[in-house]
């Protein structure tokens, strides 16, 4: 995963901003994005990330697809998401033969975007290893209780994963503790990642909620070159 340190930026997106919907200079995103290419010797599968749940193929999409999330099984293919506060979630097998990345927001979280990416991986869940990325956290994402009562609405257990906020009717959510839950109940038990917070570290993260205008980070995950013998 990306911090917002070096790249090619100016204030507010400085420096390294891989988004290219934000309002940045195109040409300072598209030498962020060539310098990531260069670093990693990997071809990341760019999203159109929309809050949703929608799963594709890297292999047989195009970059500026409509998804929150990517499965790839091509070596040097990754898989890519953009976040400045939202969580990414990086997966594998423990054979290593498919990986797979997801944009999980509050919404994204409630509809069931991490279930659906763990299903496209198309193997047993209890196979699958889970990263997660820097998000913002439990001290400064404060949601309604709107937000807290479409999750407790689907998992009554969920509850412990919100405290109360200053305000009446506000709460505090911690995605981490979230994502962990909503991973376990599909037979994930690999999780790692976790505990980092976007808002709190403006020096080496965007936070869309402490900023408003702001870049976008990247976490992404491919497949090496295969071994030949």
């Amino acid at each position: 995963m990306t911090t917002r340190a070096g790249g090619a930026s100016s204030a507010p997106y400085d420096g390294f901003n891989v988004g290219d919907h934000v309002g940045d200079n195109p040409d300072a995103v598209a030498n962020n994005r060539a310098l990531l290419a260069s670093a990693t010797d990997a071809r990341p599968r760019w999203l159109k990330q929309v809050h949703g749940v929608e799963v594709v193929e890297a292999e047989t999409s195009t970059d500026g697809v409509i998804a929150d999330a990517a499965v790839s099984r091509t070596p040097k293919l990754a898989c890519a998401v953009m976040t400045a506060d939202c969580l990414p979630v990086l997966l594998t097998t423990s054979s290593g033969d498919v990986v797979a990345a997801a944009h999980a927001g509050w919404r994204g979280l409630c509809d069931g975007v991490l279930e659906s990416t763990v299903k496209a991986m198309g193997v047993s869940a209890d196979q699958v290893i889970a990263w997660l990325g820097a998000a913002i956290g439990p001290a400064a994402f404060e949601v309604g209780d709107d937000v807290r009562s479409a999750f407790v609405g689907c998992d009554p257990d969920i509850a412990s994963a919100f405290r109360s906020g200053q305000k009446e009717g506000k709460w505090m959510a911690d995605l981490y503790a979230i994502a962990r839950s909503r991973l376990s109940r599909v037979g994930v038990r690999s999780i790692y990642g976790g505990g980092l917070c976007t808002y709190s570290e403006p020096e080496r993260f965007y936070s869309y909620r402490r900023d408003g205008a702001t870049g976008r980070m990247v976490a992404m995950i491919w497949l090496a070159e295969a071994t030949r013998g």
